[in-house]
């Protein structure tokens, strides 16, 4: 067994965003914002979905299932960039950003499952519209919901395990706004070669086989649109789904250049804006996506805002 006569690592220093002193103040404010925004904009869809009986469909089901994972999505990494922006000592302990490495692979992981389970939503609802009532039941969509959870949860745990069993010695500063396999692996004092070849397998089955099965869905989805005799019809059918085929593209489009590859990493500027991409835009945009972009989501937006109220001020008689 090797020996490693260096001082044993027990924490990180998250080196963030590089040479950003003269404007820290203006981006810890447009990175809060951002935040904030997020946080309201998803729980907003979230409750309007729940309390509005007229959107309790499988489509909004999953919307609402969707906008509570970004909450937490969002809150394994974006609290601690706002911390580090405000600290000179930027640390994390050890265990600290195994967690944070897990909770985020683990949520990204369970939006990938749950768009692709959007996606054969969708692809019933138009492509098997007879049958959509029967096999969509509320029980399917709950398991499938589950299921995508579940499943989420599972797939980072070796590659968790593997990186524990690392040994870190010396260096310690992370190049990255927040903890993450790649980066950790580059610090590692021992040939990673095997974590490497894991995250790999692991990271494609996940992204390639899912996006993969979305497309597909989204191939027959569109085949099926063009069938349509009338324009009016053919628009109708397609803008049930171009919210979600547009959060899948932004999604999918900045994990599949981070996670799919080999090299440990490429250059740490690309990297830092992928990541800023799909850890604080892609949950930025969702409730603008699903909101503006959906008229039944701004009606029942409406609805429970009257409704609220109508309670807060009832009407004499």
């Amino acid at each position: 067994m090797e020996q490693y006569n260096h001082t044993t690592v027990t924490e990180f220093v998250l080196l963030g965003f590089p040479n950003v002193d003269d404007i820290q103040v203006w981006l810890f404010t447009l990175l809060l914002l951002a935040y904030l925004f997020t946080i309201f904009g998803n729980l907003l869809i979230f409750l309007v979905i729940r309390l509005d009986s007229a959107l309790h469909t499988p489509m909004y089901h999953f919307v609402s299932v969707l906008s509570f994972l970004e909450l937490w999505y969002t809150a394994t990494t974006i609290p601690k960039m706002l911390a580090n922006l405000l600290s000179e000592t930027k640390t994390i302990s050890f265990a600290g950003c195994l967690l944070q490495t897990y909770f985020f692979h683990s949520l990204g992981a369970s939006e990938c499952y749950l768009l692709t389970a959007m996606a054969y939503d969708r692809y019933l609802a138009i492509c098997r519209p007879l049958h959509y009532p029967a096999i969509m039941t509320p029980a399917l969509c709950a398991k499938m919901a589950a299921s995508c959870w579940t499943c989420g949860f599972l797939c980072p745990i070796s590659e968790v395990i593997l990186v524990s069993r690392l040994p870190f010695c010396g260096y310690n500063e992370i190049p990255h706004i927040f903890c993450d396999f790649p980066p950790l692996l580059s610090l590692a004092c021992k040939d990673t070669s095997t974590n490497v070849l894991v995250d790999f397998a692991i990271n494609t089955f996940i992204i390639i086989i899912t996006f993969l099965f979305i497309m597909a869905s989204y191939g027959r989805i569109i085949g099926a649109v063009l069938k349509i005799k009338t324009a009016s019809g053919r628009k109708k059918a397609f803008s049930t789904c171009a919210s979600h085929l547009l959060v899948v593209l932004i999604f999918f489009g900045s994990i599949i250049f981070m996670y799919v590859r080999l090299k440990k990493s490429y250059s740490l500027t690309l990297d830092r804006t992928l990541a800023v991409v799909y850890s604080v835009l892609t949950p930025l945009f969702n409730p603008i996506i699903y909101s503006l972009r959906n008229k039944e989501i701004m009606k029942a937006i409406k609805r429970t805002i009257l409704r609220q109220g109508e309670l807060v001020n009832p009407a004499h008689p």
